[in-house]
């Protein structure tokens, strides 16, 4: 697809797009003097992408891009009051529109908990189903008893790399213990830390909990989304774009 073509199914959907040549293939969200933009970053002219479907009224699209026969798809779009790019993991069949790409972005439980509840609109970031907020998704816990000593306040949720979502009530079970920075935002395990050298060691490293059992309740607060409470505890499970190879071309993170 012509860079021509691409700005115009773009355009489509209210976003403007930059093609540019680079060492790495990436898309990325940027901002100029006109607001935010959709970067694509080829790193040779033997990638092809192309649009396989541009939604109007959801302000979306799917974006495949095909690079030494492999496909990988993107889906592209405005959350709220951001534009986000998000990998579709390449085990998910049957990913042909914006629809199905949101489907295939859901965690397994959410889908159980959609195809069991059938809520009216199964993508609306609040409906009977579950709360959603960002790449995060709450799920009710009806009757979950929690022991206000284990109760924690003002907790840190994070994929890694961007801002932070914060909740004002957590409850986790197991996980393990990590530490991250900005060099190593995944984080390295309480072994690597000990072998650091106590200079290291000052490098801005804050303990966090990889891979807990998590549960919310309260507001959920993220600088780029609208706060949301959950009267209730939920479940909190993150969607499923870690598990795209796609993802290492993802440049923007929120």
């Amino acid at each position: 697809m012509g860079t021509q073509v691409l700005e115009r199914r773009f355009a489509a959907i209210g976003a403007r797009v930059k093609v540019v040549r680079g060492f790495s293939t990436r898309i990325d969200v940027r901002r100029d003097r006109r607001g935010e933009f959709f970067e694509i970053g080829l790193a040779d002219r033997g990638i092809a992408v192309d649009v396989v479907e541009a939604d109007r009224d959801e302000r979306c699209l799917l974006l495949n891009v095909r690079e030494d026969g492999a496909k990988s798809k993107f889906l592209c779009g405005m959350d709220e009051r951001h534009w986000f790019v998000a990998a579709i993991p390449e085990s998910e069949r049957g990913v042909v529109g914006v629809a199905s790409a949101k489907d295939a972005l859901q965690p397994q439980e959410v889908r159980e908990a959609v195809a069991r509840l059938r809520p009216r609109d199964r993508f609306r970031r609040r409906n009977v189903a579950y709360v959603r907020q960002g790449e995060w998704f709450f799920l009710p816990q009806w009757g979950l008893e929690v022991d206000e000593a284990d109760v924690l306040r003002d907790e840190p949720l994070t994929r890694g790399r961007g801002k932070d979502h914060v909740l004002q009530f957590a409850y986790r079970i197991g996980g393990e213990t990590v530490f991250a920075n900005a060099d190593h935002p995944q984080g390295i395990t309480v072994e690597e830390f000990d072998r650091l050298s106590p200079a290291e060691r000052r490098r801005g490293w804050r303990e966090l909990v990889r891979d807990p059992e998590l549960y919310a309740k309260g507001a959920v607060r993220h600088p780029d989304h609208n706060t949301i409470v959950l009267h209730d505890w939920h479940r909190v499970l993150m969607n499923t774009e870690q598990r795209a190879r796609a993802m290492r071309h993802v440049a923007f993170l929120d």
